[in-house]
């Protein structure tokens, strides 16, 4: 019986060698290509750079893949931006993952378009998705990806500008910002957050 009480426990324990990267968007035809959902566009690159497929799972869509002796996990939610907090809470608990090995990739307004800054913790920045994972997952202490949507808009114009498409110029130029925001996500999983800051922030 004891030792299959430490066997029990035994698998509890978190993986240190899973990550949980998580992309922030809103799921529907209506959304695909928006600014908002470029948290959904870097998974997907990543989906695509290993060649696996997402799953339709409890309270999100699911894909893994190895690398370099590491296991990613990635989630896009299906809870709406707003209610991302339960997703990435069931999925930490599901596949016993850290959270110091949880990574959120997210638009922010205030980034030029295109630029990037990786944190190891911050504040939400006015953003519902953080705000949210923040209330259900113990405060703000977890990585975070921001990509720049630039704020090319007009006063009261901001929530059509959030969720408008990519424009032209815009389209050309994100899979190269894609590209560079996975390098980041596999950089976090390998070499940790603070050597992938020092790289990947100054560029």
């Amino acid at each position: 019986m004891f030792n299959w009480l430490k066997s029990f426990l035994k698998k509890e324990e978190p993986d240190p060698m899973k990550y949980l990267i998580v992309g922030l968007g809103n799921m529907g035809g209506e959304y695909d290509n928006t600014r908002h959902n470029v948290g959904f566009e870097v998974v997907d690159a990543l989906a695509k750079e290993f060649e696996v497929s997402f799953k339709d799972d409890n309270l999100g869509d699911i894909a893994e893949f190895k690398h370099k002796g590491r296991t990613f996990v990635l989630l896009k939610p299906s809870t709406y931006m707003n209610l991302s907090g339960k997703a990435v809470r069931y999925w930490l608990q599901k596949k016993k993952v850290n959270k110091e090995n949880l990574l959120v990739v997210l638009d922010d307004l205030n980034l030029p378009f295109g630029k990037q800054r990786l944190r190891a913790k911050g504040n939400d920045g006015g953003h519902n998705g953080l705000k949210n994972i923040d209330e259900l997952n113990g405060g703000n202490k977890y990585a975070r990806l921001r990509i720049g949507i630039g704020d090319e808009f007009s006063k009261g114009r901001q929530v059509d500008y959030v969720l408008g498409k990519w424009t032209d110029k815009e389209n050309a130029d994100l899979p190269e910002i894609l590209k560079f925001a996975a390098d980041t996500v596999k950089s976090f999983g390998t070499i940790g957050i603070a050597r992938t800051m020092n790289t990947f922030n100054k560029k």
